[in-house]
This record gives structure tokens, C-alpha cells and sequence, in this order.
């Protein structure tokens, strides 16, 4: 699991540009680079995966 982002822009090079931001900032993998194909003007996506959860074998 973990948490997706979605970037929209009115060009390619302003989607690229916030999709790079996005991805220094948090950390994040990109999902879905610059597209036009989606819906009205530029889209892009990244996602940031979920922290491994450590099992401490804790007992019911």
C-alpha cells in the first residue's frame, strides 16, 4: 500500500516539472509520467510507499 499523488498542469513541461518536485520532496516513484490522454490538460502521478510494519510478536 501506501499514498498516490496526482499532478496536473495546462503543459507538459510544468507536469514534468511539478511530477520532479513532487518526487525530491517526498520521495516518491512515478507512476504515470506527463500524459495528455487523461482528462483535460497534463496529468501525472507518483506514489510513496507505505513503511514496512515491524511485527513485534506481540501475544493476543
Amino acid at each position: 500500500m501506501g499514498v498516490s499523488y496526482m499532478v496536473r498542469a495546462g503543459s507538459r513541461e510544468q507536469c514534468a516539472l511539478a511530477l520532479d518536485e513532487l518526487c525530491r520532496l517526498l520521495g516518491a516513484e512515478p507512476t504515470l509520467r506527463p500524459t495528455d490522454t487523461i482528462g483535460p490538460g497534463w496529468v501525472a502521478r507518483a506514489r510513496v510507499a507505505a513503511p514496512a510494519v515491524k511485527d513485534e510478536g506481540r501475544e493476543a
